[in-house]
């Protein structure tokens, strides 16, 4: 009668231990499962930073050329309202918007740089015109903008 009473018994810690196992395995493979998903969701949300951040940085770049192009055609007399005065304003103001995108979006080290660059932009296009050609006076503060940006992106 004794052994009758062992047979249960033994069963019953087979089936325990049986499905202590299986929720030690279940338990291991969702916490790896968890752990994998974390680290595609951290992987997903640094592509789509960098991505937003290279779209602020090419609107900042078109802005800039485009604040170029007024400079370059800036009559030597001009008054507010007038055709060019007309295209300048908005073409000043997206880069002031692009250049707070740059400091808002991108590594902190790309705010001076950018802000260089978009200050002197704004003297090309609103201040009297020194002697030099602008290409030369804008292309230090255009490199450096570029150089920190491609460190910065990469």
């Amino acid at each position: 009668m004794a052994a009758d009473a062992w047979t249960p018994v033994i069963s019953m810690a087979g089936v325990a231990l049986g499905g202590a196992l299986a929720y030690l395995t279940q338990r291991t493979t969702q916490r790896t499962a968890d752990r994998a998903e974390e680290q595609r969701r951290a992987a997903a949300l640094t592509e789509e930073r960098r991505a937003e951040q290279i779209r602020t940085v090419l609107e900042f770049i078109r802005c800039a050329l485009e604040a170029e192009g007024v400079a370059h055609a800036r009559p030597s007399r001009w008054e507010v309202g007038d055709e060019w005065y007309v295209t300048a304003r908005p073409a000043m103001d997206g880069l002031r918007i692009a250049e707070k995108g740059v400091e808002l979006l991108c590594a902190p080290g790309m705010h001076a740089p950018t802000t260089a660059y978009a200050r002197a932009l704004n003297q090309a296009v609103w201040q009297e015109r020194d002697e030099g050609s602008l290409a030369e006076r804008l292309e230090p503060f255009k490199a450096e903008f570029l150089a920190v940006a491609r460190r910065s992106l990469t």
